[in-house]
């Protein structure tokens, strides 16, 4: 039987096709309309890591390092773009495509990299939301605990991180709903995404307009003509190069492209997508949060050691002279709103990283259940600070060699004519395919390496 859904992707489909005739000023704003995928990628990948790797990049180094996040991401979105082929081209699930046509094990290391990854971080973002949170209500209602006895914060902590918890799961369960939910969320997400860039582009013009941004460097800045030459500097770019995109985004790609019904006429429009959705929205966000803080602290009196927090540079924005409202509650409220579009993308791997191992039915009892998975995540408001130091390095260092595996069986995928077919690239096109994904593989690969020997003392 024809559902109204097989009908919409059916139009969609026909609407492309005509489109695709059209110049690309005249494809865009379809385009915009009909993305979605792409948007929940770059919600994951706007968290809290991001947040604290962009802040200590520009507190740290200034404006020397702008390059770096662009560039990790554009390796990324070469590998996602291969995905998206792949998938949109057969639309066989990832995790049997990895299964059937590389190796069984390979395929479940993925998953299983997924999924521990999506619950051991909500650990350490649970408590950078509730702090976030925290810092809102000081601001905007007069209430703060922050001087308040260990236990009595905590266990208020422990109430914000509940209350954030109740948002992304109920808004994780409607989405697993599939259907006019999938719409819906992917809409809030380009909602909240434009509310996140807008809260960091306030901060950076308000310290415009106190002179603490030399818009000359910036430029500069993303010019990629330096490097540190201390052992934190180049740590910060290997790391950065390899994990702009994580596993668990790799990973739940593939499951939001089936998700919304799409297939090869959307191969084109996916490309599109990502870099609508992921690319332009990561490389503002980072890059506005990075001018900031090398604006406000670079060069100053402020003393930073180690990585800068959110709620540090909060504070300090404040002390430094953009007052309580821009340093505080507007920055508070973009951080705020990347650690929660990074949680419900986290529930959202789980449920479809379990669903493939477990051969479970899309949006099933049991794949909703899985979704829940990452709930004893929000006692990291009393965990993450002394668990957290034992987490980090094995969870970095497995998935971070796992992702470059991952990378090794997409570029098997997309050389097999079993797999693909007539839609396997061909001549020229197959060749700078395969030149980029090897040199992401080479890349991802030295970075996880060198930033986990590192922490290892290898070097």
């Amino acid at each position: 039987m024809t559902t109204t859904a097989d009908t919409a992707v059916e139009l969609e489909a026909r609407e492309l096709a005509v489109l695709a005739q059209r110049p690309l000023r005249q494809r865009l704003p379809t385009y915009l309309r009909l993305s979605g995928p792409g948007w929940l990628q770059g919600a994951m990948t706007l968290g809290g890591g991001s947040a604290i790797t962009s802040l200590t990049i520009g507190a740290v180094y200034g404006y020397e390092l702008l390059w770096v996040q662009p560039l990790s991401m554009l390796i990324g979105c070469i590998m996602l773009f291969a995905l998206s082929h792949q998938t949109l081209s057969t639309g066989e699930r990832p995790f049997a495509a990895m299964r059937d046509h590389v190796h069984p094990s390979v395929a479940w290391l993925w998953a299983i990299a997924a999924l521990a990854s999506s619950i051991i971080w909500g650990f350490s973002h649970y408590p950078l939301s509730a702090g976030m949170l925290e810092e809102i209500i000081a601001v905007s209602g007069g209430l703060d605990l922050q001087d308040q006895p260990g236990m009595a914060r905590e266990f208020y902590l422990f109430g914000l991180a509940v209350l954030v918890w109740m948002v992304c799961a109920y808004t994780a369960w409607h989405y697993g709903a599939g259907g006019r939910a999938v719409k819906v969320f992917e809409t809030a997400i380009k909602v909240l995404s434009g509310m996140i860039i807008l809260a960091f582009l306030w901060v950076v013009l308000a310290a415009t307009a106190n002179g603490q941004v030399d818009w000359g460097a910036v430029l500069a800045g993303y010019i990629p003509g330096s490097l540190p030459s201390d052992a934190a500097g180049v740590t910060t770019i290997m790391a950065a190069l390899g994990t702009a995109v994580g596993i668990n985004m790799t990973f739940v790609y593939g499951y939001t492209l089936l998700d919304r019904g799409w297939g090869p006429a959307h191969r084109e429009l996916s490309r599109y997508d990502i870099v609508i959705g992921l690319v332009l929205p990561y490389v503002l966000v980072t890059g506005l949060i990075s001018i900031a803080a090398a604006g406000a602290f670079y060069g100053s009196d402020f003393t930073i050691s180690g990585t800068l927090s959110p709620a540090q540079a909060g504070a300090m924005f404040s002390d430094a002279g953009m007052g309580a409202i821009t340093g505080r509650l507007v920055f508070a409220v973009g951080i705020l709103g990347m650690a929660v579009g990074s949680l419900v993308m986290h529930m959202l791997c789980c449920g479809a990283a379990a669903g493939a191992m477990f051969n479970w039915e899309p949006h099933s009892r049991q794949y909703r259940l899985a979704l829940l998975l990452p709930t004893p995540a929000v006692l990291g408001v009393f965990l993450w600070s002394s668990m957290g130091a034992y987490v980090i390095l094995p969870t970095s260092a497995i998935c971070g060699f796992l992702l470059p595996i991952a990378y090794l069986g997409w570029l098997f995928l997309n050389n097999s004519k079993t797999y693909l077919g007539a839609d396997r690239p061909e001549g020229a096109r197959r060749v700078c395919y395969n030149l980029a994904m090897v040199l992401c593989i080479l890349t991802v690969l030295a970075s996880v390496t060198y930033s986990t020997g590192v922490k290892l003392n290898w070097f």
